[in-house]
């Protein structure tokens, strides 16, 4: 099983999939840049690619690429999902853009992609699938709850196994709720509606 490290300090870098989100270009164009050295880059010793955010912002400026507006990322709901089924990601982002919720949504195959663009997302919710390949979504969970970067993180496990079957591979930290596949969009459209109704009342109680 391979293993799952958050220990290493962040210092203002991403992953390849969120600097392709944010440039709007493809995986393999933000590649391109990295090899042309448009973008400083350096990889990890488990050969992960790790980009400068600073240089994103570098390449943005010299090439008057507009930048998304913080009070805009604001309003949004930054929601994460880490699915390998790419039929179940095509669903989940086909239904959060038909719902018309502020929803900001990014998706991953794999946990280990996921963690790397963690800190640089800052996400709200996690939505994540408990079989899959090389990190399961137990060991994915088990080490977001012993950090504290994502305590408050709102988290939605989602599998095809029974409550039994979770609970013999060791359960689910607290807090986290299941949702078992077929995945009922009611529920989770309602869980996102509750969300968004707590942080308007937080918002008016700073007030």
């Amino acid at each position: 099983m391979a293993t799952l490290s958050i220990k290493e300090p962040y210092d203002g870098y991403c992953g390849t999939s969120y600097a392709a989100k944010v440039l709007g270009i493809s995986v393999g164009t933000v590649q391109g840049l990295v090899e042309k050295n448009d973008l400083r880059a350096w990889k990890t010793q488990g050969g992960h690619r790790r980009i400068s955010l600073q240089s994103i912002q570098e390449y943005q400026r010299r090439h008057n690429l507009s930048q998304a507006s913080s009070s805009a990322t604001e309003d949004c709901l930054r929601v994460l999902v880490v699915e390998d089924d790419e039929n179940t990601r095509l669903m989940l982002q086909a239904n959060f853009e038909k719902w018309g919720l502020p929803i900001d949504a990014v998706m991953y195959a794999s946990a280990m992609e996921a963690l790397l663009d963690m800190p640089s997302l800052q996400p709200q919710v996690l939505l994540t699938d408990l079989r899959m390949p090389n990190v399961d979504g137990f060991q994915f969970l088990k080490t977001l709850s012993q950090h504290a970067l994502f305590s408050s993180l709102a988290i939605v496990a989602i599998t095809g196994m029974s409550a039994k079957e979770v609970q013999a591979k060791g359960g689910l930290p607290d807090g986290v709720q299941l949702l078992q596949k077929p995945i009922d969009l009611d529920w989770l459209r309602g869980f996102f509606d509750a969300l968004m109704s707590m942080r308007q009342i937080n918002r008016r109680s700073r007030v």
